[in-house]
């Protein structure tokens, strides 16, 4: 079981597991497997900064660059205690694959810092930020690598770092960086556009399924952005969240909120802070019943919506899933090892994989970016019906290759990006 346990929380074993299975089935060369199992680029450094005390720290940054056979890498720069190079590396193949499977011209990346923003003022923030960029500001651009915001990062941070690329480099340069504040040249719809994407491919998938949406239920891992606007139209499609979790930062630990008349969206923001931690007090009085953060997976529902981190359904959780649920869409990266897939396939569940389901995000940062460079700007209704054009479209695709190969919803995802992606890298002539 230990080492069941190891491959299980080594995020980038698990991507490149989950890649070796599938260059198997395409019968990839040992050149191309070589050049998309590991990143083309990566980089890690120290960020010295200046405290408000006076005192210095140097803070971890990472920014890996795994293939930008299609296009400029593309990816978010997530600040966490606990970031890793491995989980960065894993995150950036996904977003290789995710950009792939919704065939849009990018690349895949990933950035992080390791730090807590929580134990932060503002201005060591912008500090960390403006010390990232000047780290990698020669390895990045609006036509190399394109960064976001991502767990823990706001439109302020990208802001922050859009300054001092532009500042370096003496010129404007809105389309280097996604995610920003809608009057700096972001994009209308980018702040619902991953949690509305997840539900534009569970409304597909239930269509597969047969099942009407109001006929179902559903339990959500996390409460930030992803989750909130998955809830939201969830909701407005006629399901009913009867429980979700977050991240409590006065107790370090994380806790489930549940009531079975269903959750009512506006209500909870009510009493949420800035990070997606719900107030217990307040909650209750609301009538929530608190549980233990991972007993969102044990609820009574159709569907489970992981909108996290990663490895959240593994060997072991997986077997708490109970026999009602039908449909899981991975709103996080990574939610689901190896392990608890195959368990999930015997156990006949419909899986959305994490790089199709939650590629909305992605697709309005690429939105954004063709905007930003083209400065010409388009209504939410404009990105939002885009948006849903392209993920019925890859939704349907992938369903397509999963039906005809025979093989599940997260291989066939995996045939379509691994072969575009592939096949661009032969094109080039790198393999």
């Amino acid at each position: 079981m230990s080492t069941t346990k190891d491959r299980v929380y080594n995020s980038f074993e698990m991507a490149q597991a989950q890649f070796d299975r599938v260059a198997d089935f395409l019968e990839l060369d040992s050149a191309t497997r070589a050049l998309l199992r590991d990143p083309l680029r990566e980089y890690s450094f120290a960020i010295p900064i200046r405290m408000d005390d006076g005192s210095s720290r140097v803070f971890r940054g990472f920014r890996v660059q795994h293939n930008d056979a299609r296009g400029p890498s593309k990816g978010g720069i997530r600040f966490h205690p606990q970031e890793t190079m491995d989980t960065v590396r894993a995150l950036g193949m996904w977003m290789t694959w995710k950009c792939a499977v919704v065939d849009i011209p990018l690349g895949g990346g990933k950035g992080g810092v390791i730090c807590d923003p929580h134990n932060l003022s503002l201005r060591e923030q912008e500090q960390i930020c403006r010390g990232w960029i000047r780290q990698v500001a020669s390895d990045v651009g609006p036509f190399k690598d394109v960064p976001a915001p991502d767990v823990m990062t706001s439109p302020q941070h990208m802001l922050w770092m859009l300054d001092e690329f532009e500042t370096i480099h003496r010129n404007r340069l809105p389309g280097f960086i996604t995610g920003k504040p809608v009057g700096m040249g972001g994009s209308l719809g980018r702040k619902e556009a991953t949690g509305y994407g997840v539900v534009f491919t569970i409304r597909e998938a239930l269509k597969e399924l047969g099942v009407r949406p109001e006929d179902t239920t559903a339990s959500v891992q996390g409460f930030g952005n992803v989750a909130q606007y998955a809830i939201e139209l969830y909701t407005q499609l006629g399901g009913k969240v009867v429980c979700v979790s977050c991240w409590d930062q006065k107790d370090q630990v994380s806790y489930a909120y549940r009531k079975a008349s269903g959750v009512d969206l506006q209500e909870l923001l009510g009493v949420t802070d800035r990070f997606g931690g719900i107030e217990q007090t307040r909650a209750a009085a609301l009538d929530y019943e608190r549980l233990p953060g991972d007993q969102w997976i044990d609820q009574d529902v159709d569907i489970l919506i992981p909108s996290a981190l990663e490895n959240q359904i593994n060997a072991e959780t997986v077997l708490r899933i109970r026999p009602r649920v039908k449909l899981i869409a991975e709103g996080a990266n990574g939610p689901t090892s190896p392990e608890a897939d195959a368990v999930l396939k015997d156990r006949g569940i419909f899986v959305i994989p994490d790089f199709l389901a939650n590629a909305g995000g992605v697709t309005c940062s690429y939105f954004e970016q063709v905007q930003s460079n083209m400065n010409f700007f388009w209504s939410r209704d404009e990105v939002l019906g885009k948006l849903d054009l392209k993920m019925t479209a890859a939704f349907e695709a992938v369903l397509d290759v999963a039906k005809t190969q025979n093989i599940p919803m997260r291989d066939a995802a995996y045939v379509i990006a691994v072969d575009r992606v592939a096949q661009a890298c032969r094109d080039r002539g790198w393999v």
